[in-house]
């Protein structure tokens, strides 16, 4: 530990495995009753003990577009990073540790992941770096991400943090609704984003992995404000309730028309679009109510659009749907969005199409590979395109299929 500003003395200090268990193993035991605030002076201390100083930990902000420095007592605290050209972006987007060496030191960035999604990153500068310690601080970077995200089902901390500008009331509502922004297991990775962040209403999304089954849903409630998040919210529990009982595809769209309709009327509706992907074989189903296709990739280029018979929005009553399938490839990604990507007017007045949309897609896959970057770069690239902002909801969501498995996972070495 530091005493009075100094560095720790390195020489001697055991930094094996067995040292690291011990480490993780202190930091765990405490971390269950630790209140959020003082996890940040527990990581410091943590650090310090294998020489590490000027512990900084950077969340992302809601537009994906900065790392933003914690607060808290022995943390560095310093402003905001660009997500592009800095080597905290850098290891946020790659997943990936990056090293710069400073003055004699290293500083160091460490990707905080919990479950494959990104929370953000951690900084730490030591004095020289060896793979006992890269394994050690990776491991360490782990676990934090993890303290975050459960301390943060029961604290506004984490939040404000991360919240860059005022945030509406259907804002705060549609974000409390999300799933994680991003799942990767071996064989299939998805990821999502919404515009505008912080006004965000009626647009939202679901996932969910139960065995070799991914569902996925893609909502747009219709007007603006508290009205349209209301309404959203109700679709959202309505599919999960359904999803949950096992319900196939059609009967799902009927529950959630039937929810609709009885809580807020015939002239209420949302259009929504409903995937089942069979992670082991590549089988993909879907119903489609009233949303843009979506578009296939492959190759790192759009090749089609998954044009299938659509239905009336949710809330209209009808007709059962019928329930489209397609055999993926390996490697084959499904490009999902709403129709406020599209029908928004760029800064000249020309609408922005679906033509365009290809377009960028496709300049974007031939920069980026990672599927999150992938989203994140082309949101970005297109709300800039249009002219920096949105008068609509307009959401992302990107699935990669990957196929094989991932029982190697749980053989131990």
């Amino acid at each position: 530990m530091t005493d009075g500003g100094r560095h720790p003395d390195r020489v001697g200090v055991d930094r094996s495995e067995g040292f690291g268990e011990r480490l993780l193993g202190m930091l765990l035991d405490r971390s269950h009753e630790m209140p959020p605030e003082l996890i940040a002076p527990l990581v410091a201390e943590e650090v310090a003990r294998v020489g590490g100083r000027e512990v900084s930990i950077l969340l992302q902000d809601y537009e994906q577009v900065l790392l933003v420095p914690l607060p808290g007592r022995r943390l560095k605290v310093g402003g905001p990073e660009p997500v592009e050209g800095s080597p905290a972006g850098e290891a946020f987007l790659s997943l990936r540790t990056v090293e710069v060496p400073k003055d004699g030191s290293v500083r160091m960035y460490l990707p905080l992941l919990d479950g494959s999604d990104q929370i953000g990153v951690m900084a730490v500068t030591l004095d020289s770096v060896d793979d006992d310690d890269r394994r050690l601080l990776r491991r360490l970077a782990g676990l934090v991400a993890e303290m975050i995200v459960t301390k943060d089902a029961y604290t506004d901390q984490f939040f404000q943090a991360r919240r860059s500008a005022p945030m509406s009331v259907a804002a705060e509502i549609q974000w409390s609704l999300l799933p994680p922004l991003s799942m990767t297991v071996p064989q299939v990775e998805v990821a999502g984003i919404l515009e505008p962040a912080y006004d965000v209403a009626g647009d939202s999304f679901d996932y969910a992995l139960n065995g070799d089954i991914l569902h996925v849903a893609m909502l747009d409630a219709m007007g603006h404000g508290l009205d349209a998040a209301t309404m959203a919210t109700v679709a959202v529990g309505a599919y999960r309730h359904t999803r949950r009982a096992h319900t196939d595809l059609s009967q799902v769209y009927a529950f959630m028309d039937r929810a609709i309709n009885d809580q807020f009327g015939p002239d209420h509706f949302v259009t929504a679009q409903m995937m089942v992907l069979d992670i082991a074989t590549g089988r993909l189903q879907w119903v489609n109510a009233g949303h843009p296709a979506p578009f296939l990739i492959r190759d790192r280029a759009v090749v089609d659009r998954l044009e299938s018979p659509t239905t009336l929005p949710v809330g209209f009553g009808g007709e059962e749907p019928v329930v489209s399938e397609r055999m993926l490839r390996p490697g084959d990604r499904l490009l999902c969005f709403t129709d406020g990507l599209i029908e928004e007017h760029q800064a000249g007045g020309q609408q922005f199409g679906e033509e365009q949309l290809i377009e960028w897609t496709n300049r974007i896959l031939r920069d980026r590979t990672e599927v999150r970057a992938v989203v994140r770069a082309l949101s970005h690239a297109l709300k800039h395109e249009r002219g920096g902002s949105t008068t609509d909801d307009a959401t992302i969501f990107l699935v990669e299929w990957r196929g094989g498995g991932a029982d190697h996972l749980t053989a131990l070495d």
